[in-house]
Parts: structure tokens; C-alpha cells; sequence
């Protein structure tokens, strides 16, 4: 490893980028980036985006909604003039209390006003806690691209790209070495590459195979912990 310029050992992370020109097209997300990028031509006015944590859900709906000019809205009861102008984006629709009724109406809303919503999820629409018969079949509708894991050539290319962010070169064999003991995520990859860093610079030190074994060694913990 060699760094590229001198640091200082502060918290000067850099802030997560989340631009069609940072995206890492691979094979598990490309149906997603064709439908985005195919924005506003597309097959239904209602897309949910489902995968695992980590698989680049949020990375896409934010660039869906600086291209579309989306609202961004978690429907809690009266969702107003939502959908009615622009678009909306509803991240993380299965996680927590969704207020169905609320849900139902904004897919109304747009559909009768020739807007678009978009939503993201952990699990397929049919897997949802919905008990509204109404709001079950508006899902059944609408356009689901579910993403998959990160592959190894995804999570090398994201790797290289966050050591790169931070000014950092690092060998190719250290990374196929993170590849292949770390968890199958983007947002791991992220929590690894800031870990590896703050303690190369807090000890003044080289990034080597053994400071990498120790931060995903104290991951393991923490995960088994969890």
C-alpha cells in the first residue's frame, strides 16, 4: 500500500457519494440502473426496489430522485399533495409501522396524475405486512426489480474506488483478501475501508494484511454479537 498524500489523523472521512457517475454497474444491479436510467419511460407508474442491506438500494433511488426531481416522503397518514406534481420516493417501505391507508391513496394520487413512485424494501411487495385488500392489489401492479447481493467483481471495484476516496492505493491482493472474509455488503465494505484507515493512521502505520485481518476479525465479533 502506499498513500498517495499525507494525512492528518482527524474524522475527515468523505462524504458518501451517491452520483450516476460514482455508481459500479455489475451484474446484480443492472436491471435496476436500466430502469433508472430509462427514466421516464417506464413500464408502470409504481417501482418497488427490493434487495438485502448494503446491496446499493439507497445509492439508486437517490439517483432516481435528483434525475426526476422526486419528493422525498414516509406516508403517515394524510400524505397531502404528495404525488399530484412530481414524483415520490418511499425508502424502506417494509421496515416499521406502514400506514396503509395513507400508502393506498398516494398510488391513487399518482397514477391518476401521471406521476411516479418509487419505493425500496428488504422483501418482495408479497411478502409485506398489508392487510388492505385494496393496497395488495395496487402492489401486484407495480414494477418490482429486486437486487441481489454484491458479487466479487462489485465488491472489489467499490473497495478500490472507497480506498481511492481517501487518497489511498492499496494493493490488489489486499483487497481480493477482503473480498473474500468480509460480509456480502456495500455498507460493510464502507464500515471496513473508514476502520482501516482511522487505525492505519492512528497507529502511523502501513495498511498490511495483518491491520486488515484485525479490523474484520473485530467485525466477526461484533456481528456475532449482534
Amino acid at each position: 500500500m502506499t498513500r498517495i498524500s499525507e494525512q492528518l489523523p482527524l474524522d475527515l472521512a468523505p462524504a458518501p457519494q451517491t452520483g450516476r457517475e460514482d455508481l459500479i454497474v455489475s451484474e446484480a444491479i443492472a436491471p435496476a440502473v436500466a430502469l433508472i436510467d430509462g427514466w421516464p419511460r417506464w413500464p408502470s407508474p409504481v417501482t418497488v426496489l427490493t434487495g438485502p442491506a448494503g446491496s446499493g438500494k439507497s445509492h439508486l433511488a437517490a439517483i432516481w430522485a435528483e434525475v426526476s426531481g422526486a419528493e422525498r416522503l414516509r406516508p403517515q397518514g394524510d400524505v397531502g399533495e404528495a404525488g399530484r406534481q412530481r414524483p415520490v420516493l418511499f425508502e424502506d417501505a417494509d421496515r416499521g409501522t406502514l400506514d396503509e391507508t395513507a400508502l393506498f391513496h398516494l398510488i391513487n394520487t399518482v397514477r391518476q396524475n401521471g406521476t411516479a413512485l418509487m419505493m425500496t424494501a428488504r422483501q418482495l411487495p408479497a411478502a409485506w405486512a398489508v392487510s388492505l385488500p385494496d393496497l395488495r392489489s395496487r402492489l401486484k401492479a407495480a414494477t418490482v426489480v429486486p437486487l441481489g447481493a454484491p458479487d466479487d467483481l462489485l465488491l472489489s471495484q467499490v473497495l478500490i474506488k472507497l480506498f481511492s476516496d481517501r487518497q489511498l492505493a492499496v494493493d490488489d491482493r489486499l483487497v481480493d483478501y477482503m473480498v473474500a472474509r468480509m460480509e456480502r455488503s456495500l455498507d460493510a465494505a464502507r464500515r471496513l475501508v473508514e476502520e482501516i484507515d482511522c487505525l492505519a493512521l492512528a497507529r502511523s502505520s502501513r495498511i498490511t494484511r495483518a491491520l486488515i485481518a484485525e479490523v474484520l476479525g473485530a467485525a466477526a465479533g461484533r456481528d456475532a454479537v449482534d
